[in-house]
């Protein structure tokens, strides 16, 4: 199938040739149909799918084209939004409103965009002027309603991307203050890359007789990724991470902290450590935020540490590592994490940090991925006195009788509980010419040599994934 096949209008087609594209993706090939027939769409897809292009591609064709019932009936309400998407974070809203503009060059269409951490005035200005496509962050969209800056009166599409983020930083309400002040009558596309209870319910109240698109569930990790796992006490990460960073040759790294205030201090110690790294959160201005994207885009910066906020909307070609410099409480965040790599069919690395009170969370991971993650025992040199400092009882079987596991109890082995160590499992070390570097290491489930140096016993292993 080609895009001439979905029977996009010409200047659309012009515009995706120009960007070097002829066949759409599995979203876009089952997504597009049913936006142009004006159905409401329950999208479910992993990160990188191309799902922002799934839902711009049609919409810029049924805002331009005569005929359609959302072509406007007189100059005065063209310039009305009639197109709303929102977006959870600064830098997916952009990335939204490029996309649009990409596909929409030779189209007469207005859009603007709209996010905090900035002043209102240009985008006051721009919904003053008219606009047909609003691209917008839920908390300024509102501050901006209730200023009565924007008229909604006559949007006719609403799409909400990554919905299940915005559930998580607690958008919903604001979503629904919003959705409220659209018209009964119209279009509804819902995108999230996982589906929980509560953003199913926000469907059933949205959507209208939804068609479900669901591509790849949130439990596989995407082809092509190399995973490994270092188990590395706490205060020794940012050694482990100088010494793989120094090690490899890494083009384009992604480092995911759990707070702010640490990827700020992995940063300073990147940047004395000789590294260019910089730090992206929700903390930064949108000005620093927007810097650091673009140096990375361009490998100004060749290290960028983040928090999971930045996990999704960071749309970057050529990453070719991505580093859990803390896992994640939350299992699926993992899978979109590591997303970020192996794009379109291009291999990349993903490591993680595992400390000895993050054993659990590993164990959670791998029963989502149904995997089980090498164990990379490629480790700088600790002294003796560091060592001392990082010794830790040997675990024991790491259940209690309600199967959860203690902080101190390390995971089993993925399909066993058998409790020696296991033998086997290789993990990747980096890239090599023609694909990863493969090295002798151990599976989760197996001991090494420099594991036992830092935890004092067994090695974690991966939970039952019937557990």
């Amino acid at each position: 199938m080609s895009f001439s096949d979905l029977r996009l209008i010409e200047p659309i087609l012009r515009a995706i040739r120009v960007e070097g594209y002829d066949t759409p993706t599995p979203i876009q090939a089952q997504t597009i149909p049913h936006i142009l027939e004006g159905k409401d769409v329950l999208g479910s897809a992993q990160t990188g799918t191309g799902k922002t292009a799934a839902f711009a591609l049609p919409l810029l064709h049924r805002l331009h084209a005569p005929g359609t019932d959302s072509a406007p009936g007189s100059v005065s309400d063209r310039r009305l939004p009639r197109c709303l998407v929102l977006a959870p974070t600064r830098e997916l809203a952009c990335q939204i409103a490029d996309s649009f503009a990409t596909y929409g060059r030779y189209l007469h269409l207005k859009q603007v965009v709209i996010f905090g951490g900035v002043s209102q005035n240009p985008q006051v200005n721009s919904l003053k002027r008219g606009v047909d496509i609003i691209i917008a962050t839920p908390g300024r969209l509102l501050d901006l309603m209730n200023q009565r800056h924007v008229n909604l009166a006559n949007v006719q599409t609403l799409v909400l991307d990554e919905a299940d983020r915005m559930l998580d930083m607690g958008f919903i309400p604001d979503i629904k203050r919003i959705t409220a002040a659209l018209p009964k009558q119209r279009q509804t596309l819902l995108f999230s890359a996982t589906m929980p209870g509560a953003i199913r319910h926000l469907a059933d109240d949205l959507l209208h007789q939804p068609v479900n698109v669901r591509l790849a569930p949130p439990t596989a990790t995407a082809d092509g990724v190399d995973q490994s796992v270092f188990f590395v006490p706490h205060h020794h990460k940012t050694q482990l991470l100088t010494h793989l960073l120094g090690k490899h040759s890494i083009q384009r790294a992604i480092v995911f902290t759990r707070t702010k205030h640490r990827a700020d201090k992995v940063v300073r110690h990147l940047n004395h450590s000789g590294h260019n790294a910089e730090a992206i959160h929700s903390n930064k201005s949108q000005n620093a935020r927007t810097r650091s994207l673009d140096g990375f885009r361009t490998g100004k910066i060749n290290v960028l540490v983040a928090t999971d906020i930045a996990s999704r909307g960071i749309d970057v070609d050529g990453i070719t590592h991505v580093i859990n410099f803390d896992l994640t409480h939350d299992p699926e965040s993992y899978v979109h994490r590591i997303g970020r790599t192996a794009r379109a069919g291009a291999a990349g690395v993903a490591w993680s940090f595992c400390d000895k009170e993050e054993w659990p969370l590993l164990a959670a991971v791998q029963r989502l991925i149904k995997t089980q993650i090498p164990v990379s025992e490629d480790q700088p040199q600790y002294t003796a006195a560091e060592v001392g400092l990082t010794h830790a009882p040997a675990p024991g079987n790491g259940s209690n009788h309600h199967g959860e596991h203690h902080a101190d109890h390390p995971p089993r082995k993925l399909g066993s509980r058998n409790q020696g160590p296991q033998k086997g499992g290789h993990h990747h070390g980096g890239p090599r010419k023609g694909g990863p570097a493969r090295g002798r290491g151990r599976s989760a489930a197996g001991g090494g040599g420099a594991t036992r140096q830092h935890f004092g016993g067994k090695p974690p292993r991966a939970r039952n994934a019937s557990a």
